[in-house]
């Protein structure tokens, strides 16, 4: 896989998480039974999306036409594409 492939999904679940993120806020101002676990999953949600973009920044730095194994093991590879893949599954309609 190269860099830049790995970037597209990192940005594919960056934009997952953006709206994730104003869905619960959103969520969170309908009642005030339900205001805290929303709020709070927004929070760990951004708390994901900061990782994200510092993860983001360091793909940048890297050529974009190189493969990923050259600057990561199989295994973090693997577990990284794994964690995106989970973050990418993040369904706002359903908060």
């Amino acid at each position: 896989m190269k860099v830049k492939e790995l970037l597209e999904k990192v940005d594919e679940t960056i934009a997952s998480l953006k709206i994730a993120i104003v869905a619960n806020q959103q969520r969170a101002m309908e009642t005030p039974y339900t205001s805290l676990e929303f709020t709070q999953r927004a929070i760990e949600l951004q708390e994901d999306l900061d990782d994200l973009l510092k993860a983001r920044e360091f793909l940048l730095s890297l050529d974009s036409e190189t493969d990923a194994e050259e600057h990561f093991s199989k295994e973090e590879l693997e577990k990284f594409l794994k964690l995106l893949e989970l973050l990418r599954s993040v369904d706002a309609h359903f908060y």
